[in-house]
């Protein structure tokens, strides 16, 4: 339980860390495109930010996922 628990707010705490950091560099970019959503646009966006969003999601999912599918200590093998 302990390491799960250390695992999702190692997880937690690295995704936010990576997204102010995100924030900080994407202050002063100049070309922004906006994205077509299908159903209307997004807010124009620097690229980069779009690519460490993206980043941003597959640290905090990445690192959830495997603190949730993580075995218990009553479930490791050889340990009856």
């Amino acid at each position: 339980m302990a390491a799960r628990l250390r695992l999702l707010l190692a997880s937690l705490l690295g995704g936010s860390l990576l997204l102010a950091i995100l924030c900080l560099g994407a202050q002063n970019l100049d070309q922004r495109p906006s994205l077509n959503l299908g159903f209307g646009r997004s807010a124009p966006l620097p690229a980069g930010f779009l690519v460490g969003i993206a980043l941003v999601i597959g640290v905090l999912s990445g690192g959830c996922s495997a603190a949730l599918l993580a075995p218990r200590s009553d479930q490791l093998p050889g340990r009856e």
